[in-house]
Order: structure tokens, then C-alpha cells, then sequence
């Protein structure tokens, strides 16, 4: 190969990493300007001496949230279960709203932006009625002892 020729491979590669940066730099770039400053139209929040608290706030652009909680005792000592909400406008203009729940049971949520599992198909909730009916009798290898010494 030529040095002409390996001059010309490195230039045009080269511009093609300069291209790809520059317009990595324009997209991810985008993302990094000044994100949309809205005011709060509303907040509240309390602690008490006991433990429990309570907050909510509401902003312009239509985002609310809220939680309260409470101190549970537990077999551990002093636990919060708390119980809250928020819901705001998605992207594609869709209202979303979470509510959830969280205590000695584990965090639970539910709301239009939480996926759903399929339905269990029929032939499988028959199949396992069927097994709960029918167990398998218990089944332990048997161990014959070897007599290598008579």
C-alpha cells in the first residue's frame, strides 16, 4: 500500500469519527441544556415528636406527590410503613398516576404506568389444579448397602 493511500484511509476515517462525535455531541447535548423550571403552587410537610410525617407539594406544570407515614413497632424494634401517590403528565400527554404503599409487607404499587403480567392461560391453571391434586409420593433413593466383606 501506498503512504498516498494510507494518508487518504486515515483522513476519510478521521472525518467520519469527527462527523459521529459532532453529532453525538448534538443529540446527547439536547439533553443537557436548562431543563424546564417550574414553580411550586403548592407544599406542605410535618414531622412529629411520634415518628409520623406527612408532605405533598403540587407544581405549574401539573406534577403532585404526596406521602404519610407512620412508626410501626416490629419484632426488629421501630419500622415506618408510609403510604403515597404522584402522578404527573407523560411525554405523549398521558396523565400518570402511582399510588403505593410500603410496611413490614414490602413496597406495593399500582396506577396506569405500573405493567400488568398477562392472564395465566387456562390450560396452565387447569394443569396446576391437576398437580395440587395429585402430588408425587415421596421419592428417596433407596441405598442398598454393598457387602464387599462376607
Amino acid at each position: 500500500m501506498h503512504a498516498f493511500s494510507r494518508i487518504t484511509i486515515a483522513v476519510v476515517v478521521g472525518h467520519h469519527l469527527a462527523l459521529v462525535s459532532v453529532l453525538l455531541v448534538a443529540v446527547y447535548g439536547a439533553e443537557l441544556r436548562d431543563p424546564v423550571v417550574a414553580r411550586i403552587l403548592a407544599q406542605d410537610q410535618s414531622v412529629n415528636p411520634d415518628g409520623s410525617y406527612a408532605w405533598k407539594y403540587e407544581t405549574e406544570n401539573g406534577i403532585q406527590a404526596g406521602e404519610e407515614g407512620v412508626q410501626k413497632p416490629v419484632p426488629e424494634g421501630q419500622a415506618t410503613a408510609a403510604q403515597g401517590f404522584f402522578r404527573y403528565q407523560a411525554p405523549r400527554g398521558e396523565p400518570i398516576e402511582v399510588r403505593y404503599t410500603a410496611d413490614e409487607n414490602g413496597f406495593h404499587a399500582e396506577g396506569n404506568a405500573i405493567p400488568q403480567p398477562h392472564p395465566i392461560p387456562p390450560q396452565i391453571l387447569r394443569a396446576l389444579d391437576w398437580i395440587a391434586a395429585h402430588p408425587e409420593p415421596e421419592q428417596r433413593p433407596q441405598i442398598q448397602q454393598a457387602k464387599y466383606y462376607q
